[in-house]
């Protein structure tokens, strides 16, 4: 199920912001930013009635949220392990992971290019 919902998912990415991109000026990745945007609409919706609403087999969790979601974008994960983390009351957990993943994420993707460059 998780195979079958990533390898939708990596598609609907493609095809979304590529179609996004093609008809917008350069300069800003706005089908990169649609699709985490949409991404973490779908995420919340997806965890509200597969958790809340609906009585369903478990399967349709490693589908739509882990699979499909998932390969989507992994930003609206993100942002579903934030809200949580807020909603329990962990604020100081939400806050750093926040700006821990910002951060951390921005500094390992320029070490990562950095290495790539010295090889």
């Amino acid at each position: 199920m998780i195979a079958i919902g990533g390898a939708l998912g990596a598609i609907a990415r493609y095809l979304v912001a590529a179609m996004i991109q093609a008809r917008v000026p350069a300069g800003f990745p706005w089908g990169t930013f649609w699709v985490n945007v949409s991404g973490s609409l779908l995420m919340g919706a997806a965890m509200t009635l597969l958790t809340e609403r609906l009585v369903t087999n478990p399967q349709w969790r490693f589908l739509i949220p882990i699979g499909f979601i998932g390969a989507y974008t992994t930003f609206s994960t993100f942002e579903w392990e934030l809200f949580s983390a807020n909603a329990e009351g962990a604020w100081l957990t939400g806050a750093s992971y926040l700006v821990g993943s910002v951060v951390a994420g921005y500094v390992a993707l320029w070490l990562g290019i950095l290495l790539a460059r010295s090889v």
